[in-house]
């Protein structure tokens, strides 16, 4: 299929239409990128990299330009000994990076028209890569990269990146929460005794507490700004840190599809939750707490009955909850679904030696719950490549 590559700078240059008719009812649309230029985080370049035939737009892959450093997904003793090295010799830390996926999105999203066979997906998308590949080096990025690509997309991406050369690490799983049940108690019966029990005990602390499901927070854009903050300095793991402005934007932007689940004790905001809501499913995308009043409240396992029963009442059968925070998640019955990481930088040392780097920093080095998602998927290729040999094996027999 004949197709000629550009580099947008905004979804606008796209257009509405051609949008949704790569990527459907994907929750995370057209007006959310749009959000996502106007009010996202610092820092980022925001690119969008479409092939076109003579008929219009075949697919679509947003991306965005940045200064990654490359201890980002370091945490403990390492990151804080990495973080006054930053402070020394920032330049020996910091690298251009191109990459595929979006510094706020849940996925790598990639779109493809209805006129694209399934069949013809995995071609066009390699010609999409190797023309953003050339693009970036153009544009001075020495490391290229593919951010969180889907599980679902596996078959496309992975033949692409062994052709291409590409390392793969794990990234952050999304965690999701099916929810084919009548009622909170249904959902509760599926639970182990002691996590049933506990959740029991933990409810009765959200006795007095208020819970407000706005669309617009002017009102408190700096008292949510101010738990975002707090939040975002208790975590070890920030790729991005939002404005002021990101919230009240993104729901201007996404309304009706979004909504801020404001939480009030003693008239007091202490805590808050994003969400996006479709018929399909509810995807939590950022949580704001006072750690010193949502502690004592049991605050994270409150807010998820809170938005499971909004789920089951509404009839949204998929709450997905995001990444991190993993292991309390399993517990709550969650399935996880891995995102890969693919990088490499056009410079042969430079490469080898981000090869040896992310042998320290991948994250399964400091998580169960991906590694232990790594170990099955491995175990898993370990299992087809035996099945397939023996299949090989039978068929020279025969």
């Amino acid at each position: 299929m004949s197709a000629s590559f550009t580099l947008h700078a905004s979804v606008e240059e796209i257009g509405r239409e051609a949008w949704e008719g790569c990527f459907g009812r994907e929750p995370e649309n057209f007006d959310f990128y749009r959000a996502c230029e106007a009010a996202g985080p610092p820092g980022f370049t925001w690119f969008y990299a479409v092939l076109r035939d003579a008929a219009g737009v075949l697919a679509i892959v947003p991306g965005f330009g940045t200064r990654y450093r490359v201890d980002t997904t370091l945490q403990g003793g390492l990151r804080r000994f990495t973080d006054r090295l930053h402070r020394l010799v920032p330049f020996l830390m910091e690298l251009n990076l191109f990459a595929l996926g979006s510094p706020v999105a849940e996925v790598c999203h990639v779109g493809f028209s209805q006129r694209v066979p399934v069949g013809g997906r995995e071609a066009l998308l390699g010609q999409l890569v190797d023309a953003a590949r050339g693009e970036a080096a153009r544009r001075g990025y020495g490391l290229f990269a593919v951010k969180d690509a889907a599980e679902r997309d596996e078959a496309l991406w992975a033949p692409i990146a062994a052709r291409s050369g590409f390392a793969l690490l794990p990234g952050l799983p999304t965690a999701s929460l099916d929810l084919p049940f009548r009622s909170v108690d249904d959902y509760l019966a599926t639970l182990g005794r002691n996590m049933r029990r506990d959740l029991r005990r933990k409810r009765k602390a959200f006795a007095g507490v208020r819970v407000e499901r706005r669309r617009n927070i002017d009102d408190f854009a700096d008292e949510v700004y101010a738990l975002y903050c707090q939040t975002v300095d208790n975590s070890e793991l920030q790729f991005e840190h939002l404005p002021r402005d990101y919230f009240p934007a993104m729901l201007r932007h996404l309304a009706p599809q979004a909504a801020m689940v404001l939480y009030f004790h003693e008239e007091r905001l202490f805590g808050f939750n994003f969400v996006i809501e479709t018929p399909e499913r509810l995807i939590d995308k950022y949580i704001g707490m006072d750690y010193a009043v949502a502690r004592t409240l049991n605050f994270y396992f409150n807010s998820w009955m809170v938005n499971v029963a909004w789920c089951i009442e509404n009839g949204v059968p998929v709450y997905q909850s995001g990444q991190a925070f993993y292991g309390p998640k399993l517990r709550l019955g969650c399935r996880l679904s891995p995102n890969g990481q693919y990088f490499r930088h056009r410079n042969k040392l430079v490469n080898a030696i981000l090869l040896q780097v992310a042998r320290v920093v991948r994250l399964d080095r400091f998580d169960p719950a991906i590694a232990d998602l790594v170990e099955a998927d491995r175990e898993e290729a370990d299992h087809q490549e035996a099945h397939h040999r023996g299949a090989t094996f039978a068929g020279k027999g025969a």
